[in-house]
């Protein structure tokens, strides 16, 4: 569950701004703030069942988005390779990195 809460989070990071406001608001209460569905539904005043589709939906949508743009892959090795590279640089070296990483 952990391992799907954390890519959640990071697909949510990559592509939020592709969701709605309804889904931004359910999807960051429930993985970010760790809100129920019942607590979700009672903020919004609809059913448990239709916060959990919402979320399951969006969950799909964030999956769908990943699986074409692949923004989440593409980070995961650029910080392998970055990670990699520190074992190979001097000092200087390592602040330009850091600064790589930075951008992220």
């Amino acid at each position: 569950m952990l391992e799907k809460t954390t890519r959640m989070n990071f697909l949510y990071d990559f592509y939020h701004s592709l969701l709605t406001d309804k889904q931004r608001s359910y999807m960051s209460l429930y993985y970010l703030d760790d809100f129920s569905l019942g607590e979700i539904a009672e903020e919004y005043e609809v059913s448990r069942q239709a916060v959990y589709d919402n979320i399951k939906r969006t969950e799909a949508m964030l999956e769908e988005y990943e699986s074409k743009l692949l923004l989440f892959k593409k980070f995961q090795e650029r910080s392998r390779l970055l990670k990699q590279l520190k074992t190979f640089v001097s000092d200087d070296g390592l602040s330009i990195i850091e600064s790589l990483e930075k951008l992220d």
